[in-house]
């Protein structure tokens, strides 16, 4: 692979250097904060070789690299340094979730690699110790031990400096914030007060008798606390004596108020978190694992997954012991290599029985994204044979009550992490459950099928086009059914459409409540809601048009069919009729996504109408070429 110019052509293709606000990179995603998102040729992007894909979620851009992620990054920043986040702001136009999303990324994926470092060494030592090899009484694990435990004791140091660089203010001052919550003197007093019976005051405001070792949530309100005092501390001090005055009232201000007020509400938040946790265990511990296991595949799309990353942390750090994350995740990253190797048996094309196999393989291991991005996802329907098998696997861990002891990524190499203190009993059955998870993903995939590619040669050069036995669709033009407002797919809010999970097409705002023929064909079906209709052409275009987000839940309320399956129909003929403004009125979303579902059929599919653009019924709106 040629770093350098794919390098080039990410940098340019994402708006160039000034449209980057900050870049980090994970395990094999390139995570971009960008000014203006409009900027960015998402479509040459995901076409260009050396990338796998792209997924703009969680307030982060990301590119999809794989393994040689670090390899690209590196040379990125030799072209233009990204090393530290830019001082420029990032067009603060996403909304509140988003931004949440973002934050718990940045926060949390600088700090991953020191997290599995020591989670891995936790299991390397449990398997030393299991098979004899060593005694948990000697000086070797004695210093293992320290050495594993290290960066969960000093957790909230590691978070401080991400956090600080999160927030845009000194890391240094936030380390040292990190250092007064868990500084020996501190913990000394909170010990004697406990043993004493009796309390901490400053100036008679209680000080809480926390420990905050290997806590989460304290330390991340003490920097975001900082990130308001430091700017206001740098104006109230006088230019002549500002050098020590801004920091001497930043760290006295923040540190009382972490140690009186966040230290305590972070202790409270974080153990509300482990009792609900630990009621949910109690009551429905199938729960949970079961809802990962299926639905990860969907959370890693939009970012949600990051959501979870302190959950986890926060259960590792206090109790010892994760059943929420790990095991559900576990399941669902060894379902995605499970349906990627079955692609790889089944596929005919040399090339993406190679791309499956390294996918798959890495996937097992607790790398998903090769398999997601570059196998499931564009094969669409072994997506489905994942959250099948991540579920099944996810219900049984849940059961059986399996939970990891030590962070990592969920897959094969991660099992050892899962030995705990009933002997082999724990990681026995989180082996049942991978393997459960494998074979239910396998054996689903090659049931359920998917749409393979073939290898042709054209020009001397290989093209990948779809293979089926009805493979009949020619050169055609759909019309726009709506009058309204082009919009991109990726604007669309769900993933099943912005994702192009279902196919390639484009949105539209309409400003009437009629949908008519785009094609010459025939009705493919008419769902009993209403709020869909399928279509074949007569030159073999499968196309949905979906009316509105979420509209199922109307029940076919405030819509009118005028056709059924079966019918044929024309250009410009009345399908559905919808009543726009009560759609409105009951909270829906009516943007309308007009999908070509049968998209790996056709060589090239165009657009007639630009973003943002009104257009008419009958108008050109979509190019199909085979």
């Amino acid at each position: 692979m040629d770093y350098k110019q794919l390098s080039k052509d990410i940098i340019k293709n994402v708006g160039g250097v000034e449209n980057v606000s900050a870049l980090t990179h994970c395990a094999t995603r390139l995570r971009f904060n960008l000014k203006d998102d409009n900027k960015a040729a998402t479509d040459i992007l995901k076409n260009t070789k050396g990338i796998m894909g792209v997924v703009n979620k969680g307030g982060q851009y990301q590119v999809i690299i794989g393994s040689d992620v670090a390899n690209v990054y590196a040379e990125i920043n030799k072209i233009a340094s990204f090393d530290n986040d830019s001082s420029s702001e990032i067009k603060n136009d996403k909304g509140p979730v988003v931004k949440v999303l973002d934050t718990i990324a940045g926060i949390f994926t600088p700090i991953i690699p020191a997290i599995t470092g020591a989670g891995m060494l936790k299991a390397v030592m449990a398997l030393l110790v299991a098979f004899k090899v060593i005694g948990n009484q000697t000086q070797v694990y004695s210093i293992l031990n320290f050495m594993a435990d290290a960066a969960f004791y000093f957790l909230p140091f590691l978070i401080a400096n991400s956090a600080a660089k999160k927030f845009k203010c000194n890391p240094y001052m936030a380390m040292s914030i990190a250092a007064i919550i868990l500084h020996p003197n501190f913990i000394g007093m909170v010990d004697a007060a406990k043993k004493g019976g009796t309390g901490i005051y400053f100036l008679g405001l209680p000080v809480t008798l926390a420990s905050y070792s290997s806590s989460v949530i304290p330390i991340i309100l003490g920097v975001w606390f900082m990130s308001f005092v430091e700017p206001i501390a740098d104006k109230v001090s006088p230019n002549a004596i500002k050098f020590f005055t801004k920091p001497l009232l930043t760290l006295l201000i923040t540190g009382l108020v972490t140690l009186i007020v966040l230290g305590p509400i972070g202790i409270i938040c974080g153990n509300g978190i482990s009792g609900a946790i630990a009621f949910i265990n109690t009551y429905a511990r199938w729960l949970v694992p079961l809802i990962v296991g299926t639905f990860s595949p969907l959370l890693v799309m939009t970012g949600m997954h990051y959501g979870l990353i302190p959950i986890g942390i926060n259960n590792l750090a206090t109790a010892g012991f994760d059943i929420v994350v790990g095991p559900g995740m576990l399941g669902s990253n060894i379902a995605q290599g499970g349906a990627a190797l079955a692609v790889a048996l089944k596929t005919k094309s040399s090339e993406l029985k190679q791309l499956a196999s390294s996918a798959g393989i890495t996937a097992v291991c607790g790398i998903t994204e090769p398999a997601m991005y570059g196998v499931t996802l564009k094969l669409k329907r072994p997506l489905i044979a994942v959250m099948i098998g991540g579920g099944a696997s996810g219900l049984f861990l849940g059961i059986t009550g399996v939970g990891r002891y030590t962070a990592g990524s969920p897959g094969l190499l991660a099992l050892p992490g899962y030995i705990g203190t009933e002997g082999f009993r724990n990681i026995t059955l989180a082996c049942i459950g991978a393997a459960i998870a494998f074979v239910v993903s396998f054996v689903a995939t090659l049931i359920i099928g998917f749409e393979d590619i073939a290898e042709v040669k054209e020009n001397d050069s290989k093209t990948e086009v779809a293979v089926d036995e009805n493979d009949d669709v020619q050169d055609s033009i759909a019309y726009s059914p709506i009058e309204g407002k082009a919009v991109s797919l990726s604007k669309v809010n769900d993933p099943m459409f912005s994702e192009k999970m279902m196919g390639d097409g484009i949105a539209i705002i309409p400003k009437e409540g009629r949908v008519v023929s785009p094609v010459n064909g025939k009705v493919s079906a008419v769902f009993e809601t209403k709020h869909a209709i399928g279509i074949i052409s007569n030159e073999g275009a499968e196309i949905l048009i979906h009316i509105g987000l979420d509209t199922v839940k109307l029940n076919g309320k405030f819509f009118e069919a005028k056709v059924k399956e079966g019918d044929s129909i024309n250009i410009g003929d009345l399908l559905v009729k919808f009543n726009l403004e009560e759609i409105k009125k009951a909270g829906y979303d009516v943007i309308t996504p007009i999908i070509i579902t049968n998209t790996s059929k056709y060589r090239e599919i165009t657009f007639d109408v630009n973003e943002g653009e009104d257009i008419r019924e009958k108008d050109k709106l979509i190019n199909l070429i085979k």
